[in-house]
């Protein structure tokens, strides 16, 4: 069987895509991956055939806050991003099997499925960009929307995210549609979903809250085993000292003067901090003792070493913290980041930061609450419940249905 994985974000929508291929290339199948091209190098060096589609992405996190593009630029990037998409996985897709799309900006990837007479997965990668009764749909934010201010019931403001998709989107996917012999695709939306899509989120971290349309099948998270050691400086750091702080946005862009409140913070409750740079490039004036500033490294290993972890709320962060059974605060910014933190604070593995620009003093109290004792306890004992085969498990569900 060959496989054909399309996603289009950051590493957060890439991850997942690369961990289930590789666990289709253990069972014996062919995969191929289009996906943004910041990550086609470390894909290659796994082995997996990649096809980049779409500008790079890395550059995003610098840009200034509050970014919203006027309605002319938003149609055009609708435009572009959705006839490429259309070249990319159409031309990767000869004697594909099944289309996988990870995350619902993979817009593409359905129309190419039914012009190839190909089978098509959707999976989200958290439970909230579904529609469900009992929560409202996921604020973008890059694409000017707002979050509703919690006058409207969730029905009302799901079929409103509908007329929104098919507003911004329908125009454009019906266009490259009709270029390859299609009719239009009618709801964008659950054109993309569909009515049976896939959760790959965790059970326990990230649950489907019920039975409602759509009929969703939970996977559990599509997470990547990773065997790098961490580089010898931070080996070194770790040794030295009682666990730190770590501290990372991701490929997030961060609040003005995030790093210095990070550090600040640690500071304040006399731990040593680890700042990651992130697609940010978060960094500190001048060196000191206390504090190590680092690229990208293994969470895996990292992770169960620090005394906390801060972070924007990502589903993979959040999952690799819960995993390593490390307390966490969750400074979230945008999408699912809200749900993430949300979740943390309930089962009790961390805090939810309250808003998304934190002071030294705000960051402070909220990590004084995730290194308390009972904070510290829950955080390892729900570790061991947090699944690892969710990857395993999609693709041996994949074989059995498409194989």
């Amino acid at each position: 069987m060959r496989v054909l994985l399309s996603t289009i974000g950051s590493r957060g929508e890439v991850q997942p895509v690369i961990a289930l291929a590789l666990r289709l290339q253990e069972l014996g199948q062919e995969t191929v991956v289009v996906a943004p091209p910041d990550f086609r190098p470390w894909a290659e060096s796994l082995g997996i055939a990649y096809l980049p589609v779409g500008p790079e992405l890395h550059g995003t996190a610098k840009q200034p806050a509050g970014t919203v593009p006027t309605p002319g630029q938003r149609r055009r990037m609708i435009e572009g991003t959705v006839a490429e998409q259309f070249a990319a996985v159409g031309s990767a897709a000869e004697g594909c099997d099944v289309i996988v799309a990870g995350g619902a900006l993979a817009v593409a990837a359905r129309s190419v499925a039914e012009q190839r007479g190909a089978g098509y997965v959707y999976a989200a990668f958290a439970p909230m960009t579904l529609p469900s009764p009992h929560h409202a749909p996921p604020v973008f934010g890059l694409l000017g929307d707002k979050p509703a201010d919690g006058t409207i019931d969730n029905p009302t403001l799901w079929a409103r995210d509908a007329q929104r998709w098919n507003a911004l989107w329908g125009a454009a996917l019906d266009a490259q549609r009709a270029a390859i012999g299609l009719a239009p695709a009618g709801d964008v939306r659950r054109h993309i979903l569909t009515d049976t899509p896939w959760l790959a989120a965790d059970p326990l971290l990230a649950p489907w809250p019920g039975p409602s349309e759509p009929d969703v099948l939970q996977t559990g998270a599509w997470t990547l085993t990773d065997h790098r050691p961490l580089p010898p400086e931070l080996e070194d750091f770790l040794d030295a000292d009682e666990p730190p702080i770590v501290f990372g946005f991701g490929s997030m862009r961060a609040p003005e003067g995030l790093a210095r409140t990070m550090i600040a913070a640690a500071r304040a409750l006399g731990r040593r901090a680890v700042l990651a740079r992130g697609w940010a490039d978060l960094s500190v004036d001048g060196a000191a003792p206390d504090c190590l500033v680092i690229g990208e490294v293994n969470q895996q290993a990292l992770f169960p070493r620090a005394a906390a972890v801060v972070h924007h709320g990502g589903a993979g962060t959040t999952t690799a913290a819960a995993g390593a059974g490390t307390p966490q605060v969750v400074v979230p910014q945008m999408f699912d980041q809200f749900y993430f933190a949300d979740r943390v604070d309930r089962l009790g593995i961390g805090s939810a930061h309250p808003g998304s620009n934190p002071t030294a003093d705000s960051l402070t109290t909220a990590l004084r609450h995730a290194l308390a004792p009972r904070t510290v306890r829950t955080a390892r004992t729900l570790a061991g419940r947090i699944r690892t085969d969710g990857a395993l498990t999609a693709a041996r569900l994949l074989i059995t249905e498409h194989g």
